[in-house]
């Protein structure tokens, strides 16, 4: 059914359980699995605050804490992975919007299902706050599994 799944987690408990569920699934398809992380680009506003507050070399800063980040997100995703007897793919993008990062990195990996979590919010707050899962499902054409 589906050979290659791409699961979007941006480490959070929700997006565990859309982990848990993506892993699950490949492991019982036999399917081929990468994982993506998605983070957004350093302000520059908050750059130009730091800078301002004598915060030196505000740019490596920042790429240092998000590798930092990485580096224990991916260890708990390989962790799991390996309780499931999958190997993954790790791939961390930076970009401002990650909707777009997904769909695109999915395109290229050539994946046939994305997995990712949604919070269900409606009405006014979802306006307010946007979706990332509504705007996957809107600029893709691969299938997409919502874990709630």
């Amino acid at each position: 059914m589906y050979r290659h799944i791409l699961v979007a987690t941006d480490g959070s408990e929700l997006a565990l359980k859309g982990l848990e569920q993506g892993l699950e699934l490949a492991n019982s398809l036999e399917a081929e699995v990468t994982i993506l992380t998605v983070s957004e680009p350093l302000n520059p506003e908050v750059a130009r605050v730091a800078n301002l507050a004598g915060v030196e070399d505000v740019a490596a800063r920042y790429d240092l804490q998000l590798e930092a980040v990485m580096k224990e997100r991916f260890s708990v995703i390989k962790a799991r992975a390996q309780d499931y007897g999958i190997d993954v793919k790790l791939v961390h993008e930076i970009d401002a919007s990650p909707a777009e990062a997904i769909v695109r990195i999915a395109k290229l990996n050539e994946c046939d299902l994305i997995v990712m979590s949604s919070h269900g919010r409606r009405g006014v707050q979802k306006l307010l706050l946007g979706s990332q899962t509504s705007e996957v499902l809107v600029n893709t054409s691969i299938p997409v599994l919502v874990i709630r």
